[in-house]
């Protein structure tokens, strides 16, 4: 019987000790809704809650830029509306903004004139910066509209500790409420 003795080499022992050392990048994950778990929870009083996919074309996009400052990242977005009867109870983004290195996943809740009702976070990847799901931040959009613009640090405060998931829910609620803005409630002519 032959033992082969195992030594770990100087240069396996120095890259296991860079992979300890090495900074986490985005190792939490918490999910607090799923899209029929959010809708449920923005609409309950509604009768249905359908969906329309909508594309975003030369002038739709060219509406989005001038309002956003940037251009949207796809080309095809979809809003959840919620009926009574033919009654149009609001609309709903579900949506992702990038945090520091991973998305956070989204939901917005807008009132048939287009206005911020709710805001929650369905899914946090990030390691930190959690505390955007704090209660006394997400109210700050609540009452948020077409005119407002929704700018981090100004409009929005941010939370101490969680700077860049504060701004990113801030980018993310803005387009929420410029796409139903221009994708639903005004678009623009052809």
């Amino acid at each position: 019987m032959t033992v082969i003795e195992h030594r770990p080499t100087m240069r396996f022992v120095l890259v296991l000790a860079l992979i300890a050392l090495a900074p986490a990048v985005a190792a939490a994950s918490a999910t607090y809704y799923t899209t029929p778990q959010i809708l449920r929870e923005f609409f309950p009083a509604s009768e249905r809650v359908t969906y329309r996919k909508i594309a975003v074309g030369a002038p739709q996009e060219r509406a989005l830029v001038e309002r956003l400052g940037y251009r949207p990242a796809r080309k095809e977005y979809v809003i959840y509306v919620a009926y009574s009867g033919e009654h149009v109870d609001g609309y709903a983004v579900i949506d992702d903004e990038r945090g520091q290195h991973e998305p956070i996943t989204f939901g917005v809740k807008l009132s048939p004139a287009g206005v911020v009702e709710r805001q929650e976070v369905m899914v946090y990847r990030e390691k930190y910066g959690e505390e955007i799901v704090d209660p006394r931040f997400r109210a700050q959009f609540v009452g948020k509209g077409p005119k407002d613009a929704l700018r981090a640090g100004q409009d929005v405060d941010v939370i101490t500790g969680a700077t860049i998931s504060s701004r990113s829910m801030a980018v993310g609620v803005r387009r929420a409420v410029a796409l139903v803005d221009v994708l639903v409630l005004h678009p623009p002519a052809e």
